[in-house]
């Protein structure tokens, strides 16, 4: 297997962009990280395309062609991997593969989500049919609640309280507002997390990760190719996926992710570091429980520590370790097809040194965990600031 780089990065705002389509969204990222790269249209590969449901919120299929298309890629394969919310990681996993296994020598992946295109009540059922239909959405259960059940849970089991959770928030809003590209670049103070109208006991408004439209994408190469281009590297060091059950009422307990536990074990693993050496995590805080349960599963902290190590400042920016530094799903935004690209450019811009205010200070390792559903699917990368 060859060590991979990601040599380009390019991403859109995230927000309502009523004025942009999808394959817009798309162009303009994958444009930008081809530009970074300094890599030309005649030498790209493959592309893959995250995406969760195009069919369903703005009624297109076969999105990766279309994608490259209008791209101006037309003559290249192009997939779309779908895997609920970990579908931008899914695909980055797959990019990784492909080049590491001497399939592809550039490899663009990309990432993206029009939400805004339909209303808040039908993106959140489409949303929600991510979890298990059968068994959970027709009988009523939303994406809200299941989470909401989920932090219930950790509350009976661990303590964790809403203070706690009302920290993972201003942390990460606080996080954003030094991030030119997401959709809450604002602090907020914690009076208005604890006070905001309840959306699913225990959760409220600003617990929840809003609908977001944008578009990700880098592009891959083998280590060895990096002095041909432009771009400045970063070495992704290890992969690994983890899958559990799709409905809550299969698993063995609710109070973490078994999947994300998987992918992280195979990452680490595969990177020859442990959850120690990880100077910086994006991980997947579509709800403030989300966030909690995520640093426990990784390993940064014991089961039920994750509500304390919150509120104690330990995951604040420069501190033990710094969570969401982009301001994760929950302030820079969740366009869901693209989040794990996102996370990855987060990553690569921390490694680069070029974060600015959020800069992670000697960021050496860093960490991106993505889900589908509420835990059915999950995979963790672990990348490295490039060294000759």
């Amino acid at each position: 297997m060859r060590d991979v780089a990601i040599i380009g990065i390019g991403e859109t705002q995230i927000g309502e962009l009523w004025d942009k389509s999808l394959r817009e969204l798309g162009i303009e990222a994958g444009l930008k990280a081809i530009r970074d790269a300094g890599v030309s249209g005649e030498e790209v590969d493959m592309l893959y395309v995250g995406n969760m449901s195009a069919g369903k919120l703005i009624n297109q299929e076969h999105v990766a062609p279309m994608i490259a298309d209008y791209a101006g890629l037309d003559d290249i394969p192009a997939v779309r991997i779908e895997s609920g919310g970990a579908s931008g990681g899914m695909a980055l996993a797959e990019g990784y593969i492909s080049v590491a296994s001497g399939f592809d020598d550039i490899v663009v992946v990309g990432g993206a989500e029009k939400m805004t295109d339909v209303n808040d009540e039908e993106a959140k059922k489409i949303l929600s049919s991510t979890a298990d239909q059968e068994w959970e959405t027709v009988c009523g259960a939303t994406f809200d609640s299941l989470h909401a059940m989920m932090a219930r849970y950790h509350m009976n089991k661990y303590g964790t309280t809403k203070d706690q959770f009302a920290e993972v928030i201003v942390k990460n809003h606080s996080n954003a507002s030094n991030n030119p590209n997401a959709q809450y670049p604002r602090a907020i103070p914690k009076n208005f997390v604890m006070n905001a109208p309840m959306v699913s006991d225990p959760l409220g408004m600003f617990d929840c990760a809003p609908l977001s439209d944008g578009g990700a994408a880098v592009v891959l190469c083998p280590a060895e190719y990096v002095d041909n281009y432009n771009g400045d590297p970063v070495k992704i060091l290890g992969v690994g996926h983890g899958a559990d059950h799709i409905a809550l009422h299969d698993r063995r307990e609710i109070g973490g992710m078994k999947a994300t536990r998987i992918a992280a074990e195979k990452a680490f693993k595969n990177s020859n570091i442990s959850s120690k050496d990880i100077d910086f995590a994006e991980v997947h805080d579509n709800y403030s429980i989300s966030e909690i349960v995520a640093i426990e599963d990784l390993g940064f902290f014991k089961k039920g520590e994750g509500g304390p190590a919150t509120e104690e400042g330990r995951t604040a920016l420069n501190s033990e370790i710094s969570i969401n530094t982009s301001g994760g799903l929950k302030a820079k935004g969740q366009p869901v097809g693209a989040v794990g690209i996102n996370q990855a450019i987060e990553a690569a811009i921390q490694l680069r040194g070029d974060a600015g205010d959020r800069q992670v200070e000697d960021a050496r390792y860093g960490l991106t965990h993505n889900v589908g559903g509420t835990g059915a699917s999950a995979v963790v990368h672990i990348l490295e600031r490039w060294s000759e």
